[in-house]
């Protein structure tokens, strides 16, 4: 896929960035797509054996015969889009300034396998308040990197590039447009990026102080997990003694998640490099980012949408999934992306001894939902708490809205 950038005059610098996909690249992800050799169907009427045969069919149909690209790149492009190099690596991302006066600048992280376009949805609530039913006082400027190894970033060639790194090239990235006074925000491994960016360390005994321009964090995936009840149900535990029902609720999830749905995580943590079907088949893209449960063992959002039985008001589409899923196909990031599980030493869900401002959003079908008592003791500094009556892992995509309501509430204090 070819990409434009500025001349490079300087590795500081930050240069404009266009984004032109070939028209051969699209017919051949459309031919790939119908050359598919497919397995037989799945043996039990479940999801239990991974994704059903039925679904990937079907999204095939649509992908190679239905599905417009060119719509989603209309979108990205009508944004600006810029690239700065980064001890050595290229970093794509997004900036969109507010119109109103003493907008917070903001950067928002996302994670796998999610990408830039996981947070469209949010950039307009968030720098034009006023046209989505709040008070420009609660304007921000919007900066949305692609992490390293996903979509229009650099693929890293070394070792190196693991959450705490990633966390501090955002800090520099932030210092390099001029902002020195920051907040940030993620989900997923986003939201394990603003723990490491806020001084969030494996042991919450070895945090680091945060750097003096950010000045708060929000997460919709919070590291709030005690370490000693991480352990035990990564290990499968039955739950301990002197949990309140909310955490032995919340405890289970994890044993769910951890017994049937972490499969995916564990073969990029090991082994990344053996996906190669992740780059020659878009249909083993597909599926493999499709794979992905909830807390409560059953099918994840991305599937309920795709089969037509989401129960619950969701703004997440079907173009939405193929929009992420063609991104990271374009790119050929299956592989380099994977490889921040292996990178990663952070544990996913544990707390990391963050002390500076924190809000938090607990949405329900969350892989896990963190009782304010976790929340208490993970961020003293705990400013912002909501507990939401729908939505799921993939907030900014499914419940903009209500995503970007707790954003605002969170710094409002802090502007």
């Amino acid at each position: 896929m070819a990409v434009k950038t500025e001349a490079r005059t300087g590795a500081a610098e930050v240069r404009p960035f266009n984004i032109e996909v070939p028209e051969a690249a699209l017919a051949d992800l459309r031919a790939r797509i119908r050359a598919t050799r497919w397995p037989n169907k799945e043996t039990v009427k479940d999801d239990s054996q991974g994704v059903p045969l039925a679904l990937m069919q079907d999204l095939a149909r649509y992908w190679a015969n239905d599905y417009d690209w060119r719509r989603c790149e209309a979108r990205l492009k009508a944004l600006p889009h810029f690239v700065t190099e980064i001890d050595g690596l290229e970093i794509h991302f997004i900036h969109v300034r507010s119109k109103h006066e003493n907008a917070l600048p903001l950067v928002v992280c996302h994670g796998w396998p999610g990408s830039i376009i996981e947070q469209l949805k949010i950039i307009g609530p968030l720098t034009d308040p006023t046209a989505h039913g709040a008070d420009a006082s609660d304007a921000f400027d919007v900066v949305i990197p692609s992490m390293p190894g996903y979509g229009f970033s650099g693929q890293p060639t070394t070792t190196g590039w693991d959450p705490v790194h990633i966390g501090k090239a955002y800090v520099e990235l932030m210092r390099r447009l001029g902002y020195t006074r920051f907040v940030a925000q993620g989900g997923d491994w986003g939201a394990i990026v603003v723990d490491a960016m806020a001084g969030g360390r494996a042991d919450p005994k070895d945090a680091e102080p945060a750097p003096p321009e950010l000045i708060g964090i929000h997460t919709n995936m919070p590291g709030a997990v005690p370490p000693e009840l991480f352990l035990a149900a990564f290990a499968g535990s039955p739950a301990p003694d002197g949990l309140s029902g909310e955490e032995r609720e919340t405890y289970e999830q994890l044993l769910t998640f951890f017994g049937s749905h972490v499969a995916y995580g564990l073969i990029m943590g090991t082994r990344p490099q053996t996906l190669y079907g992740l780059a020659d088949s878009p249909i083993d893209l597909a599926a493999f980012m499709l794979d992905h449960g909830d807390g409560s063992g059953q099918p994840g959002l991305v599937q309920q949408v795709l089969e037509g039985r989401l129960q619950r008001p969701s703004d997440l589409t079907r173009d939405d999934i193929l929009d992420n899923i063609t991104l990271f196909w374009l790119t050929n990031s299956g592989v380099s992306s994977a490889r921040l599980y292996w990178e990663s030493k952070l544990p996913f869900f544990a707390t990391k001894g963050v002390t500076i401002p924190v809000g938090v959003s607990i949405f329900p079908d969350e892989i896990y939902r963190v009782p304010r008592s976790w929340a208490e003791r993970a961020y003293p500094n705990l400013v912002h708490y909501n507990r939401h009556d729908r939505g799921g892992h993939f907030a900014a995509w499914e419940q903009p809205q209500l995503l970007s309501e707790d954003i605002r509430a969170t710094f409002r204090s802090m502007r």
